[in-house]
Parts: structure tokens; sequence; C-alpha cells
């Protein structure tokens, strides 16, 4: 009888203490923030240095290539999770960047993407292509390539330049519209205008936003720029 009743209790408290452990597990899996917070963001950029600069077109000279660093940025993507990418830009311009990235999280300014351009899915016959990166909405900067149109290196190819929200913010030429298809609308989430905080994080530091870049120009509104001083 005391054998009986003692292999009952023993039983019992072990599902009692299955319950309670569970129900801590349980707990603690509920507590645990869900991906897409600051502290637990989702990945869209991971790329070594070797993976950010394989594929650089030829001809760029090593002082341009050196001048480079690739670094994290956080931002809040258009699903309304925090994201973190990457950037490849002038080592001068990382903090200016930072801040200007910082400030959009703030503002909670969504941006699709920030992943390098020598991403695989950005290149086309061996070479970092611009036009898929743009049609991917993907926001980027180093870029050792022409202005668009013309010969001359881009600053783009100084990493002195930076485009955001490639679809929202066009490149505008006359009849001419990239990425194909898209549509300048100032209401839009993540659209740039001259006074929004984001604009003005980078203006406020010296950059020029090609928003403001009248004809014969083309009007660039992804586009920001720092060139070098003379």
């Amino acid at each position: 009888m005391g054998t009986t009743s003692g292999t009952a209790r023993a039983c019992r408290m072990g599902i009692i203490a299955a319950a309670l452990f569970g129900g801590l597990a349980a707990g603690r899996a509920i507590a645990d923030p869900p991906a897409g917070t600051i502290d637990d963001p989702v990945i869209d950029s991971a790329m070594t240095e070797a993976e950010a600069f394989d594929g650089l077109r030829p001809g760029c000279p090593d002082a341009i290539r050196d001048a480079q660093r690739l670094f994290d940025v956080l931002y809040l993507g258009f699903d309304g999770k925090v994201h973190k990418g990457q950037i490849v830009a002038h080592q001068d311009l990382v903090d200016d960047i930072r801040h200007a990235f910082a400030v959009a999280l703030r503002e909670k300014f969504p941006i699709q993407s920030a992943v390098p351009v020598s991403h695989p899915r950005f290149r086309k016959n061996g070479f970092w292509d611009d036009d898929l990166s743009m049609e991917a909405n993907n926001s980027s900067s180093f870029n050792y390539r022409p202005i668009t149109g013309g010969t001359r290196i881009s600053n783009h190819g100084y990493g002195r330049a930076i485009d955001l929200n490639t679809v929202q913010n066009p490149y505008v030429k006359g009849k001419l519209v990239l990425p194909p298809g898209a549509t300048y609308d100032p209401r839009a989430p993540g659209t740039l205008t001259r006074d929004h905080p984001v604009t003005r994080a980078f203006v406020e530091r010296g950059w020029t936003w090609a928003g403001d870049w009248k004809s014969p120009s083309p009007t660039d509104y992804q586009h920001f720029e720092k060139p070098e001083r003379p």
C-alpha cells in the first residue's frame, strides 16, 4: 500500500515538474524578441570583404579600391521589421552614411535593402550592374562605373555617392526613367523630398541631393553625392 502510494506521488510530481519546465521553456520562447528588431534584425546582407569586392571592374585604381570600407547599417524595411544590410563607401564618408541611416530608422523611413552591388544577383556578364540593383530597389554606394549615359567615372566609382530606394526615387531625364516603370510620388513611403529628415541628414553634412538638379541635368531623386574637394 505504502509503495503503491509513493509511486503514484512520484509520478504526479514528475508530471507537475514536466508541466512547470515546459511552461517556463514556452515562456522563454514567447519572451524572446522576434526576428526584425534592433537586437535581432532581419539579415539582408552579410558579405565578407572578399565577397564585397569580388568581380571589381578591371581598371579600378588601387588607391580607389583601398579607400573603400564595408560596413553594416540598420534600417526599417517595408515589411515593418528592422533589417541589417551593408554599404561599401569611401572611408571618409562612413560616419555620414551611418548617421543618415540612423535618422531614417528613427523617422521610420522604410528602405527596401542595402546590399553591395557586387552581390551575384546584381551581376550581368560578370560585371556589377547598376540597372539590376535599381530594379531591385536596392540602396548602394560604391560601384566603379561610368556615369549613366556617359563615359567619365561616376562619383559612385569613388565611393562618394549613394542611391536610396531607387524605385520610389527614380532617375529622370526627359522621357527616360530608371528603373523603368518607376514613378516619383512624394507622398509614398520611402520617397525622398527636399525637406525630409533623411535628405537634411545628408545635406547638412555637405552632400548634394540630385533631386534638386534641373534640366539639362537629370533629376536623380535617389542620388546623394559628396565629391572630394580639390
